[in-house]
């Protein structure tokens, strides 16, 4: 999968299969689907903190983009026109069951503080090490939740996937300018609840994954034998991003930044579900003739 904020990629490829897609070519919208959807699905998934929201909303993103693909002009890069209707069906379709679960950053570190803390043995930290990594995205994660939706896209695009404040206003619809300041006030709400209560950032705070994992377990949150996000990927987010070699540095922004960047960008359960979703639309079978 080329990188689509990458210096190489090339939109050629995209607008020869969009000119066949306005056909009803299925081949070339399949394939188009194929080019954006690690993008579009972990995007959903970051917004949602849930595979199967995650799943929905990236079918009906394309959905939306294969109808409204006749519109499509030229006068940006198709990538850029995708991303903008995937944003905006992101930003103001209804809240998913998983975006309730989280209310604020207040109560969602006090539930972290409630779990109990137990140090685990060098044989259980080599035993549990995936699970581990496990809470530790799927609590990462969770903090995102705690912004508002408009911020956590912000955040998700202009932090995880380092998308410029030119191309983030553009994809949003707003200025450069204005992007770079909602940009800064997500950064700021979510940093400032890190730097107080996440050991990850901050080695004075007490809060460990690896000691907190017994707990969720127990708790059955966590899952060893069937991981949701520790799982179904080649990458970290940082290997995605536009800066394929980020180095970071001890400054308290970049250690809460790096938090994220370690991500793994997962492919979908079944890479070929979602096509398949896509394709048995109504509307999608229609103009494929189907």
């Amino acid at each position: 999968m080329d990188n689509p904020f990458s210096e190489q990629y090339s939109d050629y490829e995209d607008i020869v299969l969009v000119k066949l897609g306005t056909k009803g070519d299925k081949k070339a919208l399949q394939n188009l689907i194929v080019r954006h959807q690690l993008f579009v699905y972990n995007l959903a998934l970051k917004m949602t903190n849930n595979v199967e929201d995650a799943e929905d909303l990236t079918q009906e993103a394309f959905i939306k983009a294969i109808t409204s693909l006749s519109k499509f002009e030229g006068k940006s890069n198709f990538r850029t026109w995708l991303y903008r209707i995937t944003v905006n069906h992101f930003l103001n379709t209804k809240k998913r069951k998983s975006e309730y679960h989280v209310v604020n950053f207040e109560s969602y570190f006090n539930s972290i503080d409630s779990m109990p803390s137990s140090s685990l043995n060098e044989q259980e930290e080599i035993d549990l090490k995936e699970t581990i990594e496990e809470l530790r995205i799927s609590c990462t994660a969770g903090m995102l939740m705690c912004l508002s939706k408009e911020q956590r896209m912000v955040y998700i695009l202009g932090e995880l996937f380092d998308i410029g404040h030119n191309l983030g206003g553009e994809i949003l619809e707003i200025s450069p300018g204005n992007f770079r300041i909602k940009l800064m006030r997500a950064r700021k709400d979510l940093y400032m609840w890190m730097n107080k209560k996440c050991g990850l950032v901050n080695k004075d705070n007490p809060c460990r994954c690896s000691k907190k994992t017994k707990g969720y377990i127990k708790a059955g949150k966590v899952d060893s034998d069937n991981l949701q996000f520790n799982t179904r990927f080649k990458s970290k987010i940082k290997k995605f991003s536009q800066e394929n070699a980020v180095k970071f540095t001890n400054t308290v922004d970049e250690l809460n930044r790096k938090v994220f960047k370690e991500h793994p960008m997962q492919d979908p359960i079944q890479a070929s579900k979602i096509i398949n979703e896509v394709f048995n639309h109504d509307l999608i079978k229609w103009i494929t003739k189907l």
